[in-house]
């Protein structure tokens, strides 16, 4: 098993280490230079068992110990110095000091084996949540995506806001959405509505049929027993998004959440619906949820949000104007909009915001860009496209030769299918490259 090390972020720079070792020794170097420059006057050396505790509070238990050991030694060459090393007086302050030295290690180590246990802690905290609220690719399809979130919580990174993106045939889907609640109690509910999200967002279905089952989901997690008292209790405002490859539009259900923001030069206009919906997990009959169509071409820019950016109030209660902020924006790219307005949204709520706020920016580029350029390794593009081969042949729209032979013409798998789906009989290597094949 290899050694377990201190993550990166938790390591103190060397300049900070030696300022706290510096600390404690200095304490010593002052006492023993008094003591030696006022050899007529009251003995300092008592001040000596400071030096010990001090450094408990800052360093590691050895470090701890070396410095009560370097105090329990100034005592004693002062002892036999001033020629008192068998007085009581002298024998207390030896005792003082070794006392203080050994309940200072201790208390270091304590110190030391609950930080380790902390940053454990954390650190399964941290994949926990980066699990609940992955982070979204810079590239979907044609479109640059970025994604910000800034928990009311200083310890978390995530909180009632959530949302998720995922590829579909033709084109991108997105969730955001704002769970009644903040910190912890609003995670699980978070992480329902996501999981729900990720395991059907990728079917053929259309948008309002979409929303209906996240609706439905939604509402059976609180039909569980022991969730029923609070179903009246908990609801999630979400937008639901439908981003066309091919076309300059935009689909949207709106489910009770702030509208989006579509940005142009100089120009910032609410998408707002025509017959918003309620939120999710109500628990009331609807019949469809209507699905909004809006302009949404090549160098436009959507900006998504939850109530907590435009909630977000001054010292003086004045609201986050992010509707003119964010019609003076001038930059190009999603990234650089939302560090822009993070950092003006932080400094409108005085650094510290009450509520959980996110914000996605979505942006369709001028100028044709690969759909295949998102942000996935080569190896998983490959799988892909090797799924999508198998897909064709099942359909009959693609010749087996065609799909089952590999790049470089040197592999020819023969496959055979069975009623209950694709099963590999054989593989052959014809390599032209080697004789006797």
């Amino acid at each position: 098993m290899a050694s377990e090390k201190r993550p990166a972020s938790r390591r103190r720079p060397w300049y900070e280490a030696r300022g706290l070792v510096a600390v404690p020794l200095a304490l010593i170097v002052v006492i023993t230079s008094v003591n030696l420059a006022t050899p007529g006057h009251p003995y300092a050396g008592p001040l000596l068992i400071v030096a010990p505790v001090l450094a408990a509070v800052t360093l590691g238990p050895w470090l701890t110990t070396l410095t009560g050991v370097l105090a329990w030694a100034d005592q004693m060459i002062f002892a036999v110095l001033l020629g008192d090393l068998h007085s009581a007086q002298r024998i207390t302050q030896i005792f003082a000091v070794v006392a203080a030295a050994a309940f200072a290690a201790l208390l270091s180590g304590t110190r030391e084996r609950k930080a380790r246990e902390l940053t454990r802690v954390r650190q399964v905290s941290e994949i926990a949540q980066n699990l609940v609220l992955r982070p979204l690719p810079p590239r979907m399809g044609p479109l640059r995506v970025a994604a910000v979130y800034l928990a009311s919580e200083r310890e978390m990174k995530i909180g009632g806001d959530l949302y998720a993106a995922a590829r579909t045939a033709h084109g991108t889907r997105l969730l955001i959405g704002d769970v009644r609640g903040k910190g912890l109690t609003a995670v699980s509910d978070a992480a329902l509505l996501l999981s729900a999200f990720r395991g059907a967002a990728h079917r053929q279905t259309s948008l309002a049929e979409f929303t209906t089952y996240l609706d439905a989901s939604v509402c059976w997690n609180l039909a569980e027993p022991g969730e029923k008292d609070l179903a009246q209790e908990c609801f999630v405002t979400a937008m639901l998004i439908d981003i066309p490859d091919h076309s300059p539009t935009v689909q949207i259900v709106h489910c009770g959440h702030p509208p989006p923001l579509r940005l142009r030069p100089g120009q910032a206009t609410a998408l707002c619906a025509h017959q918003a919906g309620p939120p999710l997990g109500l628990q009331l009959d609807i019949p469809g949820h209507c699905v909004d169509t809006f302009d949404f071409g090549q160098g436009d820019l959507l900006l998504l949000y939850t109530d907590g950016v435009t909630e977000a109030r001054n010292p003086r209660g004045d609201f986050y104007p992010l509707t003119e902020r964010a019609a003076t924006w001038s930059g190009k790219r999603p990234e650089e909009l939302l560090e822009h307005l993070r950092t003006d949204l932080l400094a409108h709520a005085g650094g510290q915001l009450d509520d959980d706020a996110a914000m996605i920016a979505i942006e369709r580029p001028v100028g044709r860009i690969r759909h295949n350029a998102t942000a996935l390794p080569h190896k998983h593009r490959s799988e892909t496209a090797s799924q999508r081969q198998r897909l064709d042949v099942l359909r009959g729209s693609r010749p087996l030769a065609a799909a089952v032979l590999g790049p470089q013409g040197h592999h020819l798998v023969r496959r055979s299918w069975s009623a209950l789906g694709l099963r590999t009989v054989q593989s052959v290597d014809r390599d032209p490259r080697r004789p006797g094949q």
